[in-house]
């Protein structure tokens, strides 16, 4: 039998993933000591049983990650026979080369950490950019859980007439993606990072001609949201309509919603990989296919 234990703040996606595994639950107490350091305690049978945490890495990161391999090891500890990561929002995909000397290649020494602390990984659309694939960092069983269905999903219900646009060549994957599974045409921006709230968005060139099409920006990640605010802001200035901006992984690291509607979009749906107000496109039945090869019977 599967059981799924929730990372603490991710109790409803995992009660979610665990209706469509047909797989229990096991609850558990996650707290801090008064010096900080974490306390954790599994409350229910897992002997015997293969465990699937499920949690994003987001926010805290760094710690959530230190949770998990406590709650892991613990469920070892008391018996289980393996112990997955279901982690809807993968950290620590950024630092992915050396771009300046001195530097450290975070995304490789993650995995590595991972790969010692569970047997398998399950993530939704991880921010794979200069890596061709999880297999290249992680050492565990991965599976990528796509999100194109539940979005494509989601526009063809709430967006008539679509046309997806894509802010940059990292985006084509996702956007491509979308467009297959919902039918609707799709367009690639460019994009130039100069930092972290620095981007330059260009393209389409001269007055944009929708045919009645509705925009769809779609993104992976956003964080500060400038990469989405220069895009909309791009397309208005060629003479399109409000965009709708949907986005895979809510992080929101600043007041993304205001900049974008004074940018001139229409709002932006988010993917429920990280919880967050904007969360309306659900992953789990993704998310469930993806982890089930690896749950016994």
């Amino acid at each position: 039998m599967a059981v799924v234990i929730a990372v603490p703040g991710n109790e409803d996606q995992a009660a979610q993933v665990a209706s469509k595994l047909g797989a229990g639950v096991v609850k558990v107490e996650v707290r801090q000591f008064p010096d900080g350091e974490i306390y954790v305690r599994v409350d229910g049978d897992v002997r015997g049983h293969d465990v699937a945490l499920v949690g994003s890495l987001y926010p805290n990161p760094a710690e959530r990650f230190l949770t998990i391999t406590f709650l892991a090891q613990t469920a070892r500890d008391l018996g289980a026979r393996k112990v997955g990561l279901v982690a809807p929002y993968l950290a620590f995909m950024r630092q992915d080369n050396v771009f300046n000397p001195g530097e450290g290649v975070t995304s490789k020494y993650f995995a590595q950490l991972v790969s010692s602390t569970v047997d398998w990984l399950v993530t939704v659309d991880p921010h794979l950019h200069r890596h061709s694939s999880l297999e290249g960092l992680y050492t565990i069983p991965t599976t990528i859980a796509r999100s194109a269905p539940a979005i494509a999903k989601w526009i063809s219900s709430e967006v008539q007439h679509p046309i997806l646009v894509g802010p940059d060549a990292e985006s084509v994957q996702w956007v491509s993606a979308v467009a297959d599974s919902c039918g609707a045409p799709f367009i690639i921006l460019e994009k130039t990072r100069r930092g972290d709230r620095d981007v330059e968005i260009s393209g389409p060139p001269g007055h944009l001609k929708l045919n009645g099409h509705t925009p769809v920006l779609i993104d992976d990640i956003v964080s500060t949201g400038k990469t989405l605010i220069e895009a909309t802001r791009r397309l208005r200035a060629a003479g399109s309509a409000a965009p709708m901006c949907v986005a895979i992984h809510a992080v929101f690291a600043d007041a993304v919603l205001d900049d974008l509607k004074s940018a001139g979009a229409a709002g932006i749906v988010t993917c429920d990989t990280i919880v967050h107000a904007s969360n309306k496109i659900e992953v789990c039945e993704s998310i469930a296919e993806a982890a089930r090869p690896y749950l016994g019977d």
